[in-house]
């Protein structure tokens, strides 16, 4: 009787231990679960900063479309990169003219996609959108209360806006700017084929250069 006395003392001992090391590890296999939302968490946060970032990089990296017009050198439409300025603009349109009035002009701007980019020269005036450095083609107005056309930088639609002037000779001012290069004043208007000094003098108030 004593020697089963001795050994039950014996295994209860070792079972006592057996019982404490089971119950450890239980514990850390309970508590490996409950870690692991906070893993799958840090790793969807992780792949929509990601996204995030892609998002941002792309439109970065997009295009925009903008129309240069006015005293540049080259005038037409240029695709440039998302995030270019309006002096990036006018230098992809070869730079300014001499006669450019670059005081009404916001170099600084960032363009937007399908924007017109108006560079006018000294002494046109850009209602409304001084200092801005784009603006829908505009033009201001004389006394009368027509629109004033630069010559230089009008288009053929333009120059059939003024009294009495249609699309033949509309077509010859384009041909003699082509030709001569830039007016260097509105009495030079005389030099194009069918206008005379009364037809200048009429329509004088309505342009400018």
């Amino acid at each position: 009787m004593e020697r089963l006395k001795e050994i039950w003392e014996s295994y209860r001992y070792q079972l006592l231990i057996l019982v404490a090391v089971l119950g450890l590890v239980g514990a850390w296999l309970m508590k490996r679960p409950a870690e692991a939302p906070d893993q799958i968490e840090q790793t969807m946060a992780i792949g929509s900063t990601s996204s995030t970032v892609m998002s941002t990089a792309s439109s970065v990296g997009g295009k925009v479309c903008v129309d240069v017009k006015g005293a540049v050198r080259h005038p037409g439409i240029y695709k440039l990169k998302g995030g270019s300025r309006v002096n990036e603009a006018v230098a992809a349109a070869g730079g300014i003219m001499d006669n450019a009035d670059m005081k009404q002009v916001n170099l600084a701007k960032q363009l937007a996609d399908q924007e017109v980019v108006y560079v006018p020269v000294n002494g046109e005036t850009m209602p409304g959108t001084s200092a801005v450095g784009t603006a829908n083609v505009s033009s201001a107005s004389s006394a009368s209360g027509a629109a004033i056309i630069n010559l230089n930088t009008a288009t053929k639609e333009q120059l059939c806006q003024i009294t009495g002037i249609g699309d033949k000779k509309a077509d010859l001012i384009l041909q003699y700017r082509e030709q001569h290069g830039q007016f260097k004043s509105v009495d030079e208007l005389k030099q194009v084929s069918g206008f005379g000094d009364k037809t200048v003098e009429k329509i004088k108030d309505q342009l400018a250069v």
